[in-house]
């Protein structure tokens, strides 16, 4: 991608069943790019696969959720001097086909990050009609809040340049870090784009939130974007 050194970041958490194919699914579409599988801390073999498989992963000895195992790739990609650092899903719903999707705004300098969003063209896997709604209003807190409209803003398919690299190996949200991410980095200046993809369902195991958690989980991440606006506010006057 015209000489630009890449990284993929996938955490895994419990991903047995799925993560040896996502390791080959990226390598058989983009073999230029390098990757890295943050292994948090998983309960089942998820660890003796990516062992098996040769494949390039850290182990975090303490299970630190998805924020913490997407800021230690971050962690990564700034000491090893990565361009553009994406995040992809290890449960087989992001498809590396549009990582030059994610990639080209960042080339062409017309944006600091930018989001993989199933609801652009509205193809593909569009989740529970209950989800869809808490995104929804969470896109619409998010533009009251900082003054940017977000359509997906929980998807978790999406690239940084190096600053924001940087920035993320400093400081990532780690109880809701998609939503914030956008909050915290759009008010340090990033300049935020969606483009389309398509997404698949989970290719195996089960999803952390779902029912009635979904719910319990929209509730507690909307009160985190506003807690995140009001203290990046303060920090910033202070």
């Amino acid at each position: 991608m015209n000489s630009l050194k890449i990284l993929v970041i996938i955490p895994a958490f419990n991903e047995s069943e799925n993560i040896e194919r996502v390791i080959k699914h990226l390598g058989e579409i983009c073999p230029d790019v390098d990757y890295l599988v943050v292994n948090d801390c998983s309960k089942d073999n998820t660890a003796d696969i990516l062992r098996n498989c040769h494949a390039n992963f850290i182990h975090l000895p303490v299970n630190l959720g998805i924020g913490g195992a997407v800021q230690a790739g971050y962690i990564y990609a700034m000491e090893h001097d990565y361009d553009v650092a994406i995040q992809m899903d290890g449960d087989g719903q992001h498809n590396p086909e549009y990582i030059h999707r994610l990639v080209e705004p960042i080339r062409k300098g017309e944006a600091d990050s930018v989001i993989g969003s199933r609801f652009i063209n509205n193809e593909g896997f569009q989740s529970s009609g209950l989800r869809r709604f808490g995104i929804g209003f969470l896109s619409l807190l998010i533009k009251l809040v900082c003054g940017i409209r977000v359509y997906d803003v929980t998807s978790g398919f999406r690239a940084v340049n190096r600053e924001y690299i940087r920035f993320f190996a400093s400081e990532y949200a780690q109880d809701y870090p998609e939503p914030e991410a956008i909050v915290t980095s759009r008010l340090q200046g990033a300049r935020i784009r969606e483009v389309p993809v398509i997404m698949s369902e989970r290719m195996g195991g089960t999803s952390s939130i779902s029912g009635l958690k979904s719910a319990y989980y929209m509730i507690k991440v909307s009160v985190s974007v506003l807690v995140t606006r009001m203290t990046t506010a303060r920090r910033k006057v202070g």
